[in-house]
């Protein structure tokens, strides 16, 4: 969970590579219970596969989600470009609930239940601990970055990968004064590279964003209130809404504003 040891690793003369998983705590034994239970029942064979996401939680269909709204009398739009929309409110300065796919398991919310920002300023980040993360104003929001504009970013190495947000690098002088919400006192910032074929609706509504304003990065932190857990159901995602200052929420395709 170290996020500032684990970026060290890259530039100490150590290890070849590294890789930490996205639950490299308690919870993360379960996921270690049950895999070694099926190769030693099932009988197969062990093989190496690269873990990419940690989408393994509940989700919910478009039609159950209707079924909430209409349960709770809730008037909600359906925009027909949703990723441009967004990203238009994000960038004019809208705090907004994403609740999209299959929860995320472990402690980072990695696009399907987070909370998103616009990353240019530092007013933002003291914007969102004042109005729904209620926690102190030190610690630092992830930068959900696009693959592929990463390591022009941020002083990584060339091509790394880091799926779960669990590596913080240096940001390079020349984005810092562009980054001021999720640039943390020591001018890092805890790295979240986005793909297409991994998240495609998280990558379109960053690269909308990207085209409005030029940087491919969105402030990305979990879609909960200080104290409690993350948003897992649609219900749960519609109380923490009014329970706080978030401007807009992204159920599925259905968009609430308040």
């Amino acid at each position: 969970m170290n996020c500032v040891f684990n970026g060290l690793l890259d530039s100490l003369d150590i290890y070849k590579d590294s890789c930490i998983s996205y639950s490299p705590d308690d919870s993360g034994v379960a996921i270690g219970a049950a895999l070694l239970a099926y190769y030693r029942y099932a009988k197969v064979k062990r093989t190496i596969t690269e873990v990419r996401h940690n989408f393994l939680g509940p989700s919910f269909s478009d039609e159950e989600v209707s079924q909430t709204l209409c349960k709770f009398k809730i008037i909600a739009e359906k925009p027909e470009s949703l990723t441009e929309v967004i990203a238009q409110g994000i960038a004019d300065g809208k705090l907004v609930g994403w609740f999209q796919g299959a929860m995320e398991f472990g402690h980072r919310s990695l696009g399907n239940r987070s909370i998103l920002a616009d990353p240019r300023f530092e007013s933002i980040k003291d914007k969102v601990n004042s109005a729904v993360k209620y926690r102190e104003h030190f610690r630092p929001f992830a930068p959900a970055t696009l693959s592929e504009y990463a390591d022009d970013i941020f002083e990584m190495p060339k091509g790394r990968k880091v799926y779960f947000m669990e590596r913080a690098y240096p940001i390079r002088e020349n984005w810092r004064e562009r980054l001021g919400a999720v640039t943390h006192v020591d001018g890092s910032g805890r790295v979240q590279t986005v793909e297409k074929k991994d998240n495609i609706l998280f990558y379109e509504l960053i690269d909308e964003f990207r085209k409005i304003t030029g940087v491919p990065i969105l402030l990305n932190t979990s879609f909960n209130l200080n104290g409690e857990p993350i948003v897992m159901t649609p219900e749960n995602a519609i109380r923490t809404f009014y329970s706080c200052g978030l401007d807009w929420l992204v159920l599925g395709p259905y968009l609430i504003k308040k």
